[in-house]
């Protein structure tokens, strides 16, 4: 625990929603709900229009539609949101070396190893400086909290959202932790959060005040310290600047059962190719296969082989991934397959098993069963990486539907009418807004999905002429003071 808040976490509001608003002037006051549009959908992200509405992420969206039946409903971007993703990281790795990311848009900062905050007025000061450099940048706001532990800045810019800033002074952490929920500590999810309140633990104080003793008793040793400690704010984890993955994965559920057994097959496969071009793309090979299968009972089943070796080989991780689905009963339909790399290193064992032939042969069979197929799940979701719910609606190859040509909310280019974005398709038709991030809401047109003047885009930058900010911030805090003026609504408690 250290005796100054120099421990920065921010955490971009309703990331994805509010980067699509930014970039589609007419849904900026709007209910806007990002994530898979099939039957059995997942919001990824609502704006907080449609929050108001009940509507959160990881639920349905079919449950989403009845809550808000007006928002606008879009495939992600993950492109963009990469892009956005890249420039946030990189102002906060001009604050310090110690930058731990934990997602595209959240991320813990060492102010202190930066040497930019040794106390709590340096601290609020480069807090509020970054709100506002985000903001000249990127056009999204942050919501940023400030703490001496991870734990407290976590928590304290959750407290701060939307688009504020809040300072723990170290000192005040019980008094601040006590009235919280239980599942305000991290750990604590709805099994363990059930477990504490049948025992008539709802509140932190409750924890605190039950012991150490106590809590070990409900929650076994390891659990029980850890929960005793952080109820009484103590929270030790350093920054960590490098994030270790300890594995790869993709998954996909489908709209509608899979019942033969081909089909599951060629969908394994595609999954393994999948997976295997994030692992290379993170430079990376791996030992053990994992396959997980979701039946249509609900009932999961995974299944694991261990290589003699690192590989990175689309063949063997297909081979291997077939072998597992051998053993699997999927009578009665599977409704979400996964493909997963454990076991990761930087290397990798080449020929594991001298298959040149078969992984010929194996290549082009699910090269042809990927052009063949017609049907494409709607939704995905993986367990380590959101890029799954784009790809879903991106199908290489074969005929189409519409909205998978089309996806709602991606970007297109008219050669007459300019850049837009797709409100929906369907009936052999797609309908186009063409507005930028720049421009007033723009008029909508439809055209044939066929038209030859109309073809996919790439995303427009959100700020059209962003702010210079390749000084900041070395001459903090004085001359840049007037450029980038910390905001007035910081808070402490």
């Amino acid at each position: 625990m250290r005796a100054a808040p120099t421990i920065l976490h921010l955490d971009m509001d309703a990331f994805y929603a509010s980067a699509e608003q930014a970039a589609k002037p007419s849904l900026r006051g709007r209910p806007v709900v990002v994530g898979g549009l099939g039957v059995r959908g997942v919001v990824a992200t609502a704006s907080y229009e449609a929050r108001r509405l009940g509507v959160h992420s990881a639920m349905p969206t079919a449950q989403a539609r009845r809550l808000a039946p007006n928002a606008a409903y879009l495939v992600p971007r993950f492109a963009l949101y990469r892009t956005v993703s890249d420039q946030v990281m990189e102002l906060l790795g001009r604050l310090s070396p110690l930058v731990e990311p934990l997602s595209l848009d959240e991320a813990f900062v060492d102010l202190e190893a930066g040497g930019l905050a040794d106390d709590s007025a340096s601290a609020r000061a480069i807090g509020g400086q970054l709100r506002t450099v985000i903001k000249a940048v990127t056009g999204l706001s942050g919501s940023v909290g400030l703490a001496g532990s991870k734990m407290l800045a976590k928590i304290a810019s959750e407290e701060a959202k939307p688009d504020g800033l809040l300072l723990i002074e170290p000192g005040t952490e019980r008094e601040l932790l006590a009235p919280m929920p239980v599942r305000t500590l991290p750990g604590v999810g709805p099994a363990t959060g059930d477990h504490l309140r049948r025992a008539g633990m709802t509140v932190v104080s409750h924890l605190a005040e039950a012991g150490e003793a106590e809590l070990v008793r409900l929650l076994g040793r390891a659990h029980g310290v850890a929960l005793h400690r952080m109820a009484r704010g103590y929270d030790d984890r350093p920054v960590v600047a490098e994030r270790d993955a300890k594995s790869v994965s993709v998954e996909d559920t489908f709209d509608v059962d899979l019942h033969d057994r081909v089909r599951v097959r060629s969908e394994v496969e595609r999954l393994a190719d999948r997976c295997v071009r994030r692992l290379r793309d993170a430079g990376r090979s791996g030992r053990t296969v994992v396959l997980k299968v979701r039946r249509y009972d609900f009932s999961t089943l995974t299944r694991s082989e261990t290589l003699r070796g690192p590989t990175d080989d689309p063949a063997v991780v297909r081979e291997a991934a077939a072998r597992l689905l051998e053993a699997v009963d999927t009578t009665g339909g599977v409704r979400l397959l996964g493909v997963g790399v454990t076991g990761l290193a930087d290397f990798t064992q080449e020929d594991l098993f001298a298959q040149a032939a078969e992984a010929e042969h194996a290549a082009e069979e699910s090269a042809a069963a990927e052009r063949s197929a017609t049907a494409e799940a709607a939704a995905r979701q993986d367990g380590t990486t959101e890029e799954a719910a784009a790809e879903s609606v991106a199908r290489e190859g074969g005929e189409q539907p519409a909205s998978r040509r089309w996806p709602a909310g991606h970007d297109v280019r008219h050669e007459v009418h300019g850049h837009g974005w797709v409100q929906g398709s369907g009936v052999g038709r797609v309908t186009v807004r063409f507005e930028e991030p720049w421009t007033r809401p723009g008029r909508v047109r439809t055209f044939r999905v066929d038209d030859p003047e109309l073809s996919p885009a790439d995303p427009l930058p959100l700020v059209r002429d962003p702010v210079d900010y390749s000084s900041w911030p070395a001459s903090f805090p004085k001359s840049l003071s007037g450029v980038f003026p910390a905001d007035g609504d910081e808070s402490s408690p």
